[in-house]
């Protein structure tokens, strides 16, 4: 039975290719100028993040990184990953392997103190904040002893938001979770409980990312 990893890239093909002549080129395009992580930095990778999804991995040894990625000459921004936003219609980058070596300290709770203190706040308050909860309860509440990998970005560049593997949740939660920021009004959302499930709701949503109105000339 394949993977989860290559049933995902076997569907992300095929979304591609249904995705009219445009979609069909940009994958084509992708497959003839990508590689895989090289066994170095994959061995750098795992022992840095030992816990590390092996389903991920497996797509980094298929593409290794669609984020403004170097190829020989060429600089590949493709479209890789979806979410639940917009019903999954919108889209996101993989990192690379040295993009999550070099580039990721894991510390990446240190960036949402403001929504941890006002999540808090509210709580205190018995107050409802107008947008729902904006951090997920299932989060723990404290982003200096939070341990996020970041392993994707956006196509407004994570400005908009930015996927995480969540290595210390609360109590209430899972350790893997799939985390989801999401910009204006900014939210914190556990998405998936593991990183195979993140992939099957994406490959459950038909990649709906993939849509023919990007690949318009």
């Amino acid at each position: 039975m394949a993977s989860i990893a290559q049933q995902y890239i076997e569907g992300l093909k095929n979304a591609y290719l249904n995705a009219g002549k445009n979609g069909a080129k940009e994958w084509e395009h992708f497959v003839s100028v990508k590689h895989g992580v090289s066994a170095e930095d994959e061995m750098k990778l795992l022992q840095q993040y030992p816990e590390i999804p092996a389903s991920l991995v497996e797509l980094l040894e298929f593409a290794d990184g669609t984020y403004w990625r170097e190829y020989g000459d060429e600089e590949i921004a493709f479209y890789f990953l979806g979410s639940d936003v917009d019903e999954g219609g919108y889209p996101y980058y993989l990192y690379s392997a040295e993009q999550l070596i070099e580039d990721n300290d894991m510390n990446y709770g240190d960036n949402f103190a403001d929504l941890f203190y006002w999540y808090k706040e509210e709580q205190a308050e018995g107050g409802d904040d107008p947008y729902g909860l904006f951090v997920d309860p299932r989060i723990r509440q404290d982003g200096s002893r939070c341990e996020w990998l970041c392993f994707s970005d956006c196509m407004n560049n994570g400005g908009t938001s930015s996927l995480f593997i969540d290595y210390t949740p609360a109590e209430s939660g899972r350790k893997g979770q799939i985390i989801r920021f999401l910009h204006d009004p900014d939210r914190l959302d556990v998405i998936a409980d593991s990183f195979d499930d993140y992939l099957k709701m994406v490959i459950d949503k038909n990649f709906a990312f993939v849509n023919p109105m990007f690949f318009e000339d």
